[in-house]
């Protein structure tokens, strides 16, 4: 309750100059800790109530609307956003704990990866065109398709009826949640001063300790009583009914701006083909092409080469291989020397703290994923647990985080810095994750797992604030959207390098350590217990069967824990590379803010 003193003074209006914010050009020329001075922007100084005409449009927009619309509405957005972050928990909570008894429904438990990868190499490649949308069309526009693609996701999961199916689903599903996700924290950017960045962020991110419960009992519910289709076809009907009040709030405030002369739309004057091939090239479809087909290509050889008949000497896997290098290389040169838009502004990749925030993310992310996507099935057959425990035990992060970073959140605000919460968090979260190599085991008490989840909680919660603060602080407004896109693009890329060495790990080492340890009896339906998690757990604890199961659980989950945390070590570098900006010196948006 203290934190709500904090919301109230918080909300008032605020007046800044976006040429007096550290750009990446600016900070390059500058160190921000030790010229305060330069950086100090003068926050109460009277300025223009007109947004730049140098601004992009979406940009432009949301300059306008901020100094128009009133504090109810900003409320109302805030509210809006609340109830978004819980819809898009609870959903995302029912579903990684129902994804292995989806797949093992279609005999296919080995292959979770394959649709992680999928899925999460085309959401990288589309970070970037989403942020030109949200520049050059508008923050409610990329908001609405990207709330769209989410819902045509969840329907496609109801009434799939095969893994190809599931795939395309999950695919459109989680394009449509990551990008509205993005969406939301740009906006959440826009309209809050950048001390209060954390604390809003913060406050957005609550509802996930609700869902951490809520969510995991939700889907043993649905499994066992219902159906996991209708888990995905019930957020078909609450999510769109969620997600269009935001849309209304942003353009009906737009228009308001509009009419009050504060923001004046002009014409392009292009043809429909003229616009369609401005369009083609302003999104860089040709390299989104490139980038996510050259990802998906490249990574997807390490999860499937134990299933193919020669394995790694199978031909469509060398080509797989080839062919995913040559493009993500094509990829490379294009965006060098062809693409009219780049893709990635490599003026921004001359930032240290942009880089610096962008290699933190993807470490944290490829560490992450080297051991997570099996853990809810280990927690199952190792340590006996019911798919709701198991969900609570998984979810340990979103309840640690939402509590936690609203501490974090308010102490950032009222120090004005940042920095000094990764020299508690890396090596608390370095120390967490070797400590799990050690109790992912079967003899060992669920207890000690839960201790060390809470220390990885810590640790990973305060990465993930600190990055999007730290790559914000480094830019002004113009490249809000940008920036976010970049780490997002990052961290994906990272989640993804992280699921394929998970899968690569578990498609050598779990289907081997059964052959191992597995009594005679039970070789026969070796393929049926690697494939589903309800034949592993229908073996009774205490039986020879069941703990070959679980040696061959520890086995695999040993080895991705390990890999996980060497990378994690590279943090410690990556978080000297991030500037201590004092972000009370620093302003970047105008009007009635956060």
């Amino acid at each position: 309750m203290a934190v709500l003193p904090i919301f109230r003074r918080a909300f008032h209006r605020t007046k800044t100059d976006n040429s007096d914010t550290i750009t990446a050009v600016e900070e390059s020329k500058r160190d921000p800790v030790t010229d305060d001075a330069a950086v100090n922007t003068g926050e109460d100084e009277l300025q223009t109530d007109l947004p730049s005409e140098d601004l992009q449009g979406g940009v432009r927009d949301v300059e306008a609307m901020t100094l128009t619309w009133s504090k109810p509405m900003l409320l109302a957005v805030f509210i809006n956003i609340w109830l978004l972050y819980f819809v898009n928990a609870f959903q995302s909570s029912i579903c990684s704990n129902l994804i292995p008894y989806v797949t093992s429904d279609f005999a296919s438990h080995s292959l979770i990866n394959v649709i992680y990868i999928v899925a999460d190499s085309v959401s990288a490649a589309c970070y970037i065109p989403l942020a030109k949308i949200m520049d050059v069309w508008g923050r409610a526009e990329g908001f609405m398709f990207m709330a769209t693609v989410a819902t045509l996701g969840l329907i496609l999961m109801a009434v799939c009826n095969n893994l190809a199916t599931f795939c395309a689903a999950y695919v459109f599903w989680t394009l449509g949640f990551s990008g509205m996700t993005y969406c939301v924290d740009v906006v959440t950017a826009d309209v809050s001063r950048l001390k209060n960045r954390g604390l809003a962020y913060a406050f957005t991110s609550s509802p996930y300790i609700i869902t951490a419960f809520a969510g995991a009992k939700a889907s043993e519910n649905f499994y066992y009583q219902i159906s996991w289709r209708w888990a995905f076809g019930c957020f078909a009907i609450i999510f769109p009914i969620v997600a269009a009040p935001l849309y209304f709030v942003l353009k009906l405030n737009v228009r308001k701006a509009q009419k009050e002369g504060v923001l004046v739309k002009e014409k392009s004057g292009r043809t429909i083909l003229q616009s369609i091939w401005y369009y083609t090239m302003e999104f860089d479809l040709p390299g989104v092409f490139l980038f996510s087909a050259g990802l998906t290509v490249f990574f997807l050889p390490f999860d499937i080469a134990s299933a193919a008949p020669d394995g790694w000497a199978t031909g469509y896997i060398i080509a797989m291989l080839v062919v995913g290098f040559v493009m993500l290389w094509v990829f490379a040169a294009y965006e060098t020397f062809l693409a009219p838009v780049p893709m990635f502004n490599l003026v921004l990749l001359s930032n240290r703290t942009v880089i610096g925030a962008c290699l933190l993310d993807a470490t944290y992310q490829v560490s992450y994923y080297c051991w997570e996507n099996y853990f809810t099935s280990f927690l199952r057959v190792v340590n006996n647990l019911s798919i709701a425990e198991a969900g609570y035990v998984n979810n340990t992060f979103d309840v640690v985080s939402g509590v936690l970073l609203l501490g974090v959140g308010a102490v950032i605000r009222s120090t004005g810095r940042f920095k000094w919460t990764l020299y508690v968090a890396v090596p608390l979260y370095v120390l967490a994750q070797g400590l799990m190599i050690y109790f992912r085991r079967p003899d060992q008490s669920i207890g000690y797992i839960v201790m060390c989840q809470i220390f990885i909680s810590i640790g990973g919660s305060v990465f993930i604030i600190v990055q999007q603060i730290a790559i914000l602080a480094a830019v002004d407004h113009q490249h809000v959207a940008a920036v976010l896109a970049l780490l997002n693009v990052v961290g994906t890329v990272g989640g993804s390098a992280g699921v394929t060495i998970c899968g690569a790990i578990w498609s050598n080492t779990f289907e081997k350590a059964l052959k191992r340890y597995l009594p005679a009896s039970a070789l026969p339906r070796l393929a049926i217990i690697y494939e589903k998690v309800p034949e592993q757990v229908k073996y009774p604890m205490g039986s020879p069967t069941r703990i070959a199961i679980q040696e061959a659980y520890a086995y695999s989950q040993t080895r991705m824990l390990a890999v996980g945390t060497g990378i994690i070590g590279l943090a410690f570098v990556w978080m000297l590379l991030i500037r201590n900006i004092d972000l009370k010196k620093v302003a970047q948006v105008k009007g009635t803010v956060f």
